[in-house]
């Protein structure tokens, strides 16, 4: 589905007159060939008027075929359904008019990007349509590319007025990453789903073999037993089954704060690279991946942020429900600190609750406990990038330690009380050895292995 790109103010166009001027080498060639042609008239040279006479000539074809209108440039942007875009391809295509140019010259630049420089042919028709695509670390609202063009007439003889297409702010959803089953909660909920309960029911696992009685279906009858413990008919057996059910998932963003792996930068005055994961980034990409997954397997999923009570998203399942769901993560900004609870915010019960936190201060891990505490099975993400401390003083050194050592004690907290923790790596991330840095797919499918370790104990029962 192609949109049009979002308005902005058009930039003062120069009047037909300024647009096109002679270039530097078409007035040096003009200026050299009218001094020789000079001097041999005024010499009597014929060879040297001879020799003065081609750039002349050049120069006046070149200006007679030169640019002649206005130049313009128009963007089209290839927007999904709900105005977004994919942050593992972004893409613009740029239409340039400039009717008797010969080349264009330009420039596409993104921050964070080096930019890419190119001198292109134009088309007959004087157009020219210039694709431009890249993949992004980072997701959610951000600029596109900023488009720097020059024409330049035939044989270099004209050059038009420098134009600039300024960057489009667009918003890029987060990569949704393909993983394994999912850990289930403590109990399941509902008369039917995706999942084997351990109550009675139809569509589930094999219960028992029992004998007939009133309000039985007959089609339950297991022949093969009646006739085996049964021979005469006296006494019909029939199968009974485990009920189905579904979970509900709540994942819980924290969007306080959005920091980069370099700590040098947490205070704010340094920006963080773009073309680095930041905490937030993470935490979309785990939120958007885990809701995909859920919803892949007919489950319910809702999303909470701590940072801001106003955006909650019910339970739901479906395409449509994912959409939006996506639509909410994309557009998740750092909120700042948020006003300390006195209590953690309710949620339906018998849930699963994903929580997806830096944990560099108590309140993430606060709420965590109580939930953990009134019974609900609560996994704790941890979305803080892996730290780069080159460059850092001893001071701010030493400062990390400590926010890391208070950080450490939270989590080992939150292990004692029964919440399950581990770290998410992002996609394409480079992480150095150490405890918490195996690929999220792995951790999952450890959490998922004990959901069905003991049955009648463990989640999903």
């Amino acid at each position: 589905m192609t949109a049009d790109p979002p308005a902005r103010e058009p930039a003062p166009e120069p009047g037909p007159d300024a647009t096109w001027r002679p270039s530097t080498s078409f007035v040096a060639g003009a200026v050299a060939g009218i001094v020789l042609l000079a001097i041999g008239v005024f010499a009597g040279r014929p060879d040297v008027a001879l020799l003065g006479a081609g750039p002349v000539l050049a120069a006046a074809w070149s200006a007679r075929r030169g640019g002649t209108g206005e130049v313009s440039a128009t963007e089209s942007l290839e927007l999904d359904k709900n105005g977004t875009m994919s942050a593992d391809r972004l893409t613009a295509v740029y239409r340039v008019v400039a009717p008797g140019a010969g080349h264009l010259r330009l420039q596409v630049s993104r921050f964070g990007s080096s930019a890419v420089e190119a001198l292109v042919a134009m088309d007959d028709d004087g157009t020219r349509t210039i694709t431009a695509s890249t993949a992004s670390a980072r997701n959610g609202s951000q600029s596109l590319f900023t488009l720097d063009h020059v024409a330049v007439g035939p044989a270099g003889s004209t050059v038009a007025e420098p134009r600039r297409l300024a960057a489009t702010q667009i918003v890029a959803l987060p990569r949704a990453r393909r993983l394994p089953p999912l850990p289930l909660p403590f109990r399941l909920r509902g008369l039917t789903g995706a999942h084997a309960s351990r109550r009675p029911g139809d569509g589930g696992d094999l219960r028992d073999v029992h004998q007939f009685q009133p309000g039985d279906r007959l089609k339950r009858i297991d022949w093969r037993v009646t006739a085996k413990r049964s021979p005469q008919l006296d006494e019909l057996y029939v199968r009974r089954d485990f009920a189905l059910a579904d979970s509900v998932v709540v994942i819980v963003l924290d969007s306080r704060d959005d920091i980069g792996p370099d700590a040098a930068t947490w205070s704010g005055a340094v920006p963080v690279r773009p073309d680095e994961h930041t905490s937030l980034d993470i935490a979309r990409e785990a939120a958007a991946s885990l809701a995909k997954a859920i919803i892949d397997t007919g489950d319910r999923v809702a999303l909470r942020d701590l940072a801001d009570a106003r955006r909650p998203l019910e339970p739901g399942t479906g395409r449509r429900h994912l959409d939006r769901l996506l639509w909410h993560l994309a557009t998740t900004s750092p909120r700042g600190a948020a006003p300390e609870r006195v209590r953690a915010p309710q949620l339906p019960s018998g849930a699963l609750v994903v929580l997806l936190s830096t944990f560099l201060d108590p309140q993430a891990a606060l709420v965590a406990s109580q939930w953990r505490r009134v019974g609900h099975r609560v996994v704790a993400i941890d979305t803080l990038p892996p730290l780069r401390t080159n460059g850092l003083t001893a001071r701010e050194r030493l400062a990390v330690r400590l926010v890391t050592i208070e950080r450490t004690d939270r989590l080992v907290e939150l292990a004692g009380l029964g919440v399950e923790t581990f770290a998410w790596v992002p996609s394409a991330a480079v992480v150095g050895p150490g405890v918490g840095n195996r690929e999220p797919e792995v951790e999952l499918m450890r959490l998922a292995y004990r959901s069905h370790g003991q049955p009648g104990k463990q989640a999903g029962r």
